[in-house]
């Protein structure tokens, strides 16, 4: 409420009269606009409400005021302020922990964070396009946010590179396979049998 140039004010327990006027509204336009209405969309559910309230509620004599309720408005609009020019922001901020793989998990899905990072819980911003990961208050990662769940987004600038040496070594590198010695099952019972044996004689 701030970011308008306003401020919230508690009312009075179990006292409806200190807010009545603020309720009153919302149930003037149930009662009078959609009672009895059908929308196709929300297209035309904001089409019927320009159209009701520029020919019917704007026109209609205030019962409090016994004024005109255009009329009325258009005395105060000089004195109201201006809106902010960026609109507020609205994003839902948790904190992550970072998993071993330098992943962290946000809507059932995982993004990456930078190599470098240094702190295992992070600030996790979440808004309606992207993913804004914040360190100590600075952004460290910013992802697109995916779609579904169970999906994995690593941004290649968060992995350090691999050495050249290492690269090499691993192209070069051949798999092990050593062959394993296949003994007919008589070997083994002979084994058993020496070993059985040797500690028959040493007890």
């Amino acid at each position: 409420l701030a970011h308008y140039g306003s401020a919230p004010r508690a009312c009075q327990p179990y006292r409806a009269k200190t807010k009545g006027k603020v309720e009153r509204p919302f149930r003037y336009v149930r009662q009078d606009f959609f009672l009895g209405r059908s929308f196709r969309d929300l297209d035309d559910l904001n089409a019927q409400f320009d159209e009701w309230r520029g020919t019917i509620a704007n026109l209609r004599v205030h019962a409090t005021t016994g004024r005109v309720v255009d009329e009325h408005f258009a005395e105060e609009k000089p004195k109201l302020l201006p809106l902010p020019q960026r609109p507020y922001d609205a994003v839902l901020t948790v904190e992550r922990r970072i998993t071993q793989e330098g992943m962290v998990a946000v809507g059932g899905n995982q993004y990456s964070v930078p190599d470098t990072t240094k702190r295992r819980i992070v600030e996790v911003q979440s808004h309606p396009t992207e993913v804004r990961i914040f360190e100590d208050g600075q952004l460290i990662a910013a992802h697109p946010v995916l779609e579904g769940k169970n999906q994995r987004r690593v941004d290649p600038g968060h992995r350090k590179p691999v050495p050249a040496a290492r690269k090499e070594a691993m192209a070069m590198a051949s798999p092990i396979d050593a062959p394993v010695a296949k003994r007919p099952l008589a070997f083994y019972e002979a084994v058993g049998r020496r070993l059985a044996s040797s500690v028959e004689g040493r007890l």
